[in-house]
């Protein structure tokens, strides 16, 4: 069975995350998050915080947006010239009423006073005022260049921080990958340097002549870690189990992971109040109840 928090902690996890495995290395994060919740539960806090700083900062233009704004613009430059004959005609037909009473009323008389109606200055012709027209879409055309080629170098500044805070998050993660190893180097160190663990070897049985590890032992806090030198590689589906023989009665000590059983570092085991011998037996992944002795790999005595 494999050591569920020991592959949490190996730092896959996070590596899947920031998408730096390959497909079979992917597909085999999945099927273990899919076999197992704790792993799937960590995955989704994993992904969680690497990507909440991107779903807080995304920004989408809508939807066409450049596509409209053009198209305005372009409407607006086209409109003096497409529109000359109604407004010319609208112009026309305003002056038309305008003059109409001056036109039709009737001269005056010989000896009546003439009374001429004050005549404004001219207006700006057509022609000039579509000129402006024009001058004031391209202007605008030109503004909306501009704002575009700064909202681009925007969104590549926010990517780039983006990138940035990804890198430092997996070296954080790196980090305390890094340190969780030390924390297990400097606690085996303490474990074999100290003086209060008894080392309990364990010789290798008629079924497995060559196997050889050792127990170290604390009867004061009664803490066990095995130390594995050379045991036999296990048939899929198998596990070895350590067991305390206290009185001739055998106790669960617990079973030893995959990294444990190829020599790779101490683990530390369960509570034993008292025993007078430690012995190995190969079990079913997660371990039996009682020791099936016809298996059994290594023993010594305290």
């Amino acid at each position: 069975m494999e050591n569920i928090q020991e592959y949490i902690e190996s730092g896959i996890l996070e590596q899947y995350a920031l998408g730096e495995l390959s497909p079979a290395e992917q597909a085999a994060v999945e099927a273990m998050a899919a076999r197992h919740p704790a792993v799937g539960e960590e995955l989704a806090q994993v992904q969680q915080a690497l990507g909440i700083y991107a779903e807080a900062h995304a920004i989408t233009p809508p939807a066409g947006l450049r596509e409209r704004v053009l198209g305005n613009v372009m409407t607006q430059i086209a409109a003096p010239a497409t529109t000359a004959t109604p407004n010319s005609s609208l112009r026309a037909d305003v002056d038309a009423v305008a003059q109409g009473p001056r036109a039709t009323a009737a001269q005056p008389t010989p000896g009546e006073a003439v009374v001429r109606p004050f005549t404004p200055a001219a207006e700006a012709p057509a022609p000039a005022r579509s000129m402006w027209a024009m001058a004031a879409s391209v202007a605008l055309l030109l503004s909306l260049g501009v704002n575009a080629l700064l909202y681009s170098r925007w969104k590549d500044a926010s990517s780039e921080l983006v990138a940035l805070q990804s890198e430092q998050a997996r070296f954080a993660t790196t980090t305390q990958v890094v340190q969780r190893q030390l924390g297990e180097l400097k606690q085996e160190n303490q474990v074999l340097r100290s003086d209060e663990f008894k080392a309990v070897a364990l010789a290798g049985t008629k079924t497995a002549p060559s196997a050889h590890a050792r127990v170290l032992f604390n009867p004061a806090t009664h803490k066990v870690f095995v130390d594995v030198r050379s045991l036999p590689a296990l048939p899929a589906g198998k596990q070895y189990q350590l067991w305390a023989l206290d009185k001739g009665k055998p106790i669960d000590a617990g079973v030893l992971t995959a990294a444990t059983a190829t020599g790779q570092g101490l683990q530390s085991m369960k509570d034993i109040a008292s025993a007078q011998t430690f012995a190995m037996t190969v079990e079913p992944e997660g371990g039996s109840v009682n020791p099936t002795l016809s298996t059994m790999t290594v023993v010594g005595n305290i």
